[in-house]
């Protein structure tokens, strides 16, 4: 089915839009794929915060034409899966595990500001913390020195009442 003009238009301006604010992209063969099984990696996808579109190559080409993705405009070709995410680490998590669980998706190429990327830096990419797991650590961190420090200005009271029961215990029994 043949998209018109205008519906090309705005699928070109849909994809960009997503694409604009994404700091790293994943191309990847999903030829064989099933539907359930490309509509399975795209609910993967949403859950992750993940943009994952099939689009025609001659409009897939006008999207990145101008962006730091226009590097992969040479590689759309034959039938071509686009995923991207602010987060790069979760896009190569969300495509590895998929090209892993299936092998009819094979990742071809990726871009991350501006610099192309082979499937052996996508994998080691994937390999990461994520964004989520970072934070939680940085967290973490942070607030180490402060419980500590709060636990020292708990123990002197404490230490202060265990003595004066010791003291009254001692009395008691004398």
């Amino acid at each position: 089915m043949s998209l018109s003009l205008t519906q090309k238009q705005a699928v070109v301006a849909e994809v960009t839009e997503s694409v604009s604010a994404a700091q790293a992209m994943i191309l990847a063969e999903y030829r064989g794929l099933t539907v359930s099984q490309v509509t399975g990696l795209r609910d993967q996808a949403r859950e992750t915060g993940v943009f994952v579109r099939v689009v025609k190559n001659t409009l897939a080409k006008r999207v990145v034409d101008g962006s730091s993705f226009e590097g992969l405009k040479d590689h759309f070709v034959g039938p071509v899966i686009l995923t991207s995410s602010e987060d790069p680490v979760a896009v190569a998590k969300l495509i590895s595990k998929f090209a892993k669980e299936y092998d009819d998706l094979n990742i071809t190429v990726g871009s991350m500001g501006g610099e192309m990327l082979n499937i052996e830096q996508i994998e080691a990419l994937a390999k990461l913390p994520g964004r989520d797991e970072l934070l939680a650590t940085l967290v973490g961190t942070m607030q180490a020195p402060i419980a500590k420090f709060v636990q020292t200005l708990n123990e002197v009271p404490s230490r202060f009442v265990r003595t004066l029961a010791a003291v009254e215990e001692s009395r008691q029994s004398a």
